[in-house]
């Protein structure tokens, strides 16, 4: 049966970029290459498609005969994982400066002598005056004048992304706007805010999956917008971490931090299934992290969950990852040999 066009889907991890390709006969073809290679390309993604389609580095894309592009991508992983997002600044209410960094006071390990807490995502904190009730009265108004100064002093030291929580903003958001308003303004380039990124109840929560989503989304958008710019009008797809695909210019940051996994996780049960096969435990080790799931006749999901030591709070497939792959670095840090988080990935590889 003829198809309309090409399709590409593709799953780029932080080593590899692999391509499966359908032709309009549809007929399948399946590529592989790394996935940085500054010498010999830019876009891994756009690298793959120009090989499959046998065209030169310079000819254009010919993106009329490209029907759909669906991709999964450990990008926003790899980038939690090893912590190399975007520099970040917290804007919560006043009062609240250590209530991400003090949490619930978990202890995953209740008989450590030694608590050794994840690395924040957030590089510095304001502390707004502003303070709304529970039933929406405004306790004290936002000073705007003071906030304004504060967020310009932070985007003069270079930081460029804007995370907002307030308490009670998931119900009451106009302090939320506000800020975020004033944060614009001045130039950030991201402002995450929590009524929009996770509009529920619960502070703690809400105010990581938004510091998250400002910490992630610049890699992603820096990586989407290249690909978008180079394939015009050609429909591309980013697979979720709930395992759904999304338009790229609606997708989120919070939403892709287990992209590459999910895809891995739906591509084993599918396999499986033609098999016959409706119990399996799936090992995703790919160059910086090692993933894995299992499966019992139905996807499992999770609201609420913890990745590389951030709590997020967003819809995504049940899947445990660890910063360890088959290129992560072996260091010694002075006291012992630790594998990773950092990893060589494809350059050098």
């Amino acid at each position: 049966m003829a198809h309309s066009g090409w399709q590409f889907w593709v799953d780029r991890g932080g080593t590899f970029t692999d391509i499966v390709a359908r032709r309009p006969d549809g007929t399948l073809q399946i590529h592989k290459l790394l996935s940085e290679q500054p010498n010999a390309y830019e876009h891994s993604v756009l690298q793959g498609i120009r090989e499959i389609l046998a065209l030169s580095p310079e000819a254009p894309i010919p993106t009329e005969q490209i029907s759909a592009i669906k991709m999964g991508t450990t990008v926003a992983t790899n980038a939690l994982l090893e912590r190399k997002g975007a520099r970040t600044v917290l804007v919560i209410t006043q009062g609240f400066g250590d209530a991400l960094r003090i949490g619930y006071q978990n202890r995953p390990d209740i008989f450590a002598l030694q608590i050794v807490l994840p690395d924040l995502l957030y590089e510095q904190v304001i502390e707004a005056q502003e303070r709304c009730n529970a039933q929406g009265e405004v306790l004290d108004p936002l000073n705007a004048v003071t906030l304004r100064q504060d967020l310009q002093t932070i985007y003069d030291e270079g930081i460029r992304s804007c995370a907002i929580a307030f308490m009670h903003g998931y119900r009451y958001p106009a302090h939320e706007r506000e800020a975020a308003e004033i944060a614009r303004e001045i130039g950030f380039t991201q402002v995450s805010v929590s009524h929009e990124v996770s509009p529920l109840i619960k502070l703690i929560s809400r105010g990581d999956t938004t510091v998250a989503d400002a910490y992630l989304f610049p890699v992603l958008r820096e990586y989407l917008d290249e690909l978008t710019q180079t394939l015009n009008q050609t429909r591309l797809l980013v697979m979720q971490s709930n395992g759904g695909l999304m338009e790229a210019h609606r997708i989120k940051g919070k939403d892709t931090v287990l992209s590459g996994p999910a895809g891995g996780v739906v591509g084993a049960v599918k396999i499986c299934a033609t098999a016959g096969i409706d119990h399996l435990i799936g090992f995703d080790m790919g160059g910086t992290s090692t993933d894995v799931c299992h499966y019992n006749g139905e996807y499992e999901r999770v609201f609420e969950t913890e990745v590389a030591g951030v709590r997020l709070r967003a819809p995504m497939m049940a899947i445990h990852t660890v910063a360890a792959g088959g290129g992560s670095i072996l260091a010694f840090d002075g006291v012992k040999f630790r594998v990773g988080p950092e990893s060589a990935g494809s350059n050098p590889g």
